[in-house]
């Protein structure tokens, strides 16, 4: 089966970019001249997704405003001849068909995919986080897919990571397949570095099938008192196979305020306007030193 729709899950309160997220959603961050979820919007359109649903929370109506129309602006842009800026902000509301459900309560990451069931049915689905901003020349969930075409069973996104910080993710325990497929047989969420069962830390972008709602329905509260989605499919895992892929990729912990600002490094050093002018004044800061 083909993977058609995308869960955005963007209810959280944002609370380490405090207090610039205080009225305004982390996800609608600036990355240079983007909000954070666009560049993640971008990546699913990308892998072939057609249909979005976010699933917000009541601080989040930004979030709407941003992939919606714009008339007041539009015809100001069209008045002043600014075309280019114009088609760029028509561009935004014509990405991909966009629904939006609510996440009343905070319960989890698994709570927030089981919000969307309807919105899903019985489908296969993506899952990405706005948190990781995964800079590829394939897009990270399109090499997911393909995986999961290839293997017709659940994926997520690993990535290798220093075991000092492997307390900070979910982590599997695996069986290597190939250069960069595994097969997952055993899940942790965030544990203690001596409990790990290896270094392969799951990365904010999933493919699932849906018999992970069943199970996400009973599932009973985990770590923080959250429905966790990783112990959701640590039990799919039991009844049908569920694949790991090391992407291809640097990705940007863009939930962290230093890997913000490494994102917003990396990025503008890739943008032609800015790459000269930029380098050197970094080179001229650090020489400062």
């Amino acid at each position: 089966m083909k993977v058609r729709k995308a869960i955005f899950p963007v209810a959280g309160l944002g609370t380490r970019f405090l207090p610039a997220t205080k009225s305004s959603p982390k996800e609608m961050l600036p990355l240079i001249d983007k909000p954070l979820v666009q560049y993640v919007v971008e990546e699913a359109v990308a892998a072939g997704i057609t249909q979005i649903i976010f699933v917000t929370g009541r601080t989040k109506r930004t979030i709407e405003d941003h992939f919606d129309l714009s008339p007041e602006l539009e015809n100001h842009l069209e008045e002043k001849g600014k075309d280019e800026t114009l088609q760029e902000v028509r561009e935004i509301a014509d990405l991909v068909d966009i629904y939006y459900v609510r996440q009343k309560k905070a319960l989890g990451l698994g709570h927030a995919i089981l919000c969307a069931r309807d919105f899903i049915g019985n489908e296969p689905f993506a899952v990405l986080l706005g948190d990781d901003i995964i800079d590829s020349t394939v897009p990270c969930l399109r090499q997911l897919l393909d995986v999961f075409e290839q293997r017709q069973g659940s994926v997520l996104a690993l990535e290798e990571v220093p075991m000092a910080q492997i307390s900070s993710y979910g982590c599997v325990a695996a069986e290597r397949l190939s250069e960069r497929v595994v097969a997952v047989t055993d899940m942790v969420e965030k544990p203690k570095q001596e409990e790990a069962p290896s270094n392969l830390a799951i990365i904010g972008r999933y493919v699932l099938t849906p018999a992970i709602f069943p199970l996400l329905e009973r599932q009973t509260p985990g770590r923080g008192g959250e429905i966790q989605l990783t112990d959701a499919i640590k039990r799919l895992s039991q009844s049908e196979k569920v694949y790991g892929c090391l992407f291809e990729g640097l990705r940007h912990d863009c939930g962290d305020k230093l890997g913000f600002l490494k994102a917003t490094v990396d990025l503008a050093l890739k943008r032609e306007e800015f790459r000269e002018e930029f380098a050197a004044y970094l080179r001229e800061r650090l020489g400062r030193q």
